[in-house]
C-alpha cells in the first residue's frame, strides 16, 4: 500500500515518485506582494532574524538559528509520539545491576533503569533525541496495525529524519536514501539501518563518557552506601 501524504505534503511528482521528501516548508509572501497590502494601523518592525546558513542546518558560525535550537533542545522530551514517556517505568536498580552497565553497552540498553539514566546522560550533552529516535523505533516495530504503522512513521520521519527538525539525528546520505524509498510503503522496520546506526553512535561516542560521568559514579556510589547500610 502505497504512503499516504497528509496535510503539509507536497504531491509527489512522475519524476521523483520514489522519494520522500517529508514535509515542505510554506511559501512565503514576495515582497511585492506585502508592499501592495492597504496600509493600516503601523505595525511593529518585526525583529531581524539572519536567514539559515545557506549550506547546513547545523547552525554555523553565529546564526541565530542557534537560539531557536537551544530553545527547542531544552524541549527535547517533547514530542509528537506521544507514546514515549518522559521517563520510562522501572524498578530501583541494584548496584550489582549497575556495575553490569560498565560491562557492555547492550546490557545498559536492555534494561529499563539503564536507558532513563542513560537518556539522563545525553541530555546534558544535548542529544537526548537519539535515545528518542531508538525508543520510537523500538515502539514501530511492535505495531501490527497498518495504519498506525503508517502514522508513526510519518512521525518518525518528522521528528528525526527531517532537515526541519531540531531533533534531526545525524545519518549519512546511504541511510537517509533508504529511509525514503522505504517511506512509500512504511513497514515495521523502516528505520532499520538508522536506528542501528544511532545505536552504533551512542556506543561508540556517548557511552564511554557516560561511564566517566558524575551521573553515573554518583548513581553507583549513592547504590553502594545504601547496600552496605542495609
Amino acid at each position: 500500500m502505497c504512503f499516504r501524504k497528509r496535510n503539509g505534503y507536497r504531491p509527489p511528482d512522475n519524476s521523483n515518485a520514489n522519494i520522500y521528501t517529508g514535509p515542505i516548508q510554506a511559501e512565503r509572501e514576495s515582497p511585492m506582494a506585502r508592499s501592495e497590502r492597504p496600509s493600516g494601523r503601523a505595525r511593529r518592525p518585526a525583529a531581524q532574524r539572519p536567514n539559515p546558513c545557506c549550506f547546513c542546518w547545523c547552525c554555523c558560525c553565529s546564526c541565530s538559528w542557534k537560539e531557536d535550537e537551544n530553545r527547542a533542545r531544552r524541549k527535547s522530551q517533547d514530542t509528537k509520539l506521544e507514546t514515549i514517556p518522559n521517563c520510562e517505568a522501572c524498578t530501583k536498580p541494584t548496584v550489582d545491576e549497575m556495575r553490569q552497565w560498565a560491562q557492555c553497552f547492550d546490557k545498559l540498553m536492555k534494561s529499563p533503569a539503564g536507558r532513563n539514566v542513560f537518556r539522563e546522560f545525553l541530555r546534558t550533552e544535548y542529544s537526548e533525541e537519539n535515545m528518542l529516535f531508538w525508543l520510537a523505533c523500538e515502539e514501530l516495530k511492535k505495531e501490527m496495525n497498518t495504519s498506525a504503522i503508517e502514522e508513526k512513521a510519518r512521525l518518525i520521519y518528522e521528528d528525526y529524519i527531517s532537515i526541519l527538525s531540531p531533533k534531526e539525528v545525524s545519518l549519512d546520505s546511504r541511510v537517509r536514501e533508504v529511509i525514503n524509498r522505504k517511506m512509500q510503503e512504511p513497514t515495521p522496520h523502516t528505520f532499520e539501518d538508522a536506528q542501528l546506526q544511532i545505536y552504533t553512535l551512542m556506543h561508540r561516542d556517548s557511552y564511554p563518557r557516560f561511564l566517566n560521568s558524575s551521573i553515573y559514579k554518583n548513581l553507583l556510589q549513592s547504590g553502594s552506601r545504601s547496600s552496605s547500610e542495609s
